[in-house]
């Protein structure tokens, strides 16, 4: 039976940053299975929001449920860490790998070491998610052998193999070159129609407006516009969306 719950509620979210107000008063809902694609210019507090919802940064004052858990509450201990980060993957600019394991190392680390599954487990699990993101063929390889996009759908598979209800990405293809770009958007095109619950914080206008449900737009901290993808992006509302979305070449 499915979950009618959504997979995240954030109401009046705040963080400060010192004197600086990063997120101002935030509220919304993600749906399970839905794919979001979160734009806004540098600094206007994308990715911090994006970051609240694993707990790699603390919201100052609000309510925000992800996934079922209580993520305003101050006192979380390592336990409970533990099990947010079993649910929500996250995919960072970078990739974070360890430079002296393998791809299938990389892997299976977190599931044998967090998770308890078996060394044999993780690794068939490992190579079925290889085989998604069409790397199987370099389970043995070590990410100085890989392209960078071969490195972001290692990382990919990696989150994956957490067995995650949602995943979280913060610019993935930022800092690929152009021509690798594509070959990370089709896996992250795969796993939305796969029914993935998907956040991602992302440039690439192509993508959200042909893959993700709903676009927020945030300015300064707050949301200034959001709706359905296309809706909004071909025929935005505000002055301001309107000069973001000028200035981006590919769109």
């Amino acid at each position: 039976m499915n979950n009618p719950t959504p997979a995240i509620t954030f109401q009046q979210i705040e963080k400060n940053f010192g004197t600086l107000k990063v997120l101002k008063g935030i509220s919304g809902e993600i749906k399970r299975g839905e794919v979001i694609s979160i734009i806004g210019s540098s600094g206007c507090g994308k990715s911090t929001l994006l970051r609240c919802f694993n707990r790699l940064e603390t919201i100052d004052s609000g309510n925000l449920v992800v996934n079922g858990i209580e993520l305003s509450q101050r006192r979380f201990n390592d336990h409970q860490l533990r099990h947010l980060r079993t649910q929500v993957g996250m995919v960072f600019q970078q990739f974070n790998l360890f430079p002296h394991l393998t791809v299938l190392e990389n892997l299976i680390l977190a599931p044998c070491k967090v998770l308890s599954k078996s060394r044999k487990e993780s690794a068939q699990q490992a190579g079925f998610y290889l085989e998604k993101v069409g790397l199987f063929d370099k389970a043995s390889a070590y990410p100085e052998q890989l392209s960078g996009g071969q490195k972001q759908r290692v990382a990919i598979a990696r989150s994956l193999c957490m067995n995650p209800q949602i995943m979280l990405f913060d610019e993935p293809t930022s800092a690929l070159d152009p021509e690798l770009v594509g070959e990370v958007l089709q896996v992250m095109q795969q796993l939305a129609a796969d029914g993935m619950t998907m956040v991602v914080v992302t440039h690439e206008m192509q993508f959200a407006k042909e893959v993700a449900h709903r676009v927020i737009f945030l300015d300064a901290g707050k949301i200034a516009e959001q709706g359905v993808a296309r809706e909004v992006l071909r025929n935005p509302q505000s002055d301001r969306l309107r000069t973001f979305l000028s200035r981006l070449k590919q769109f």
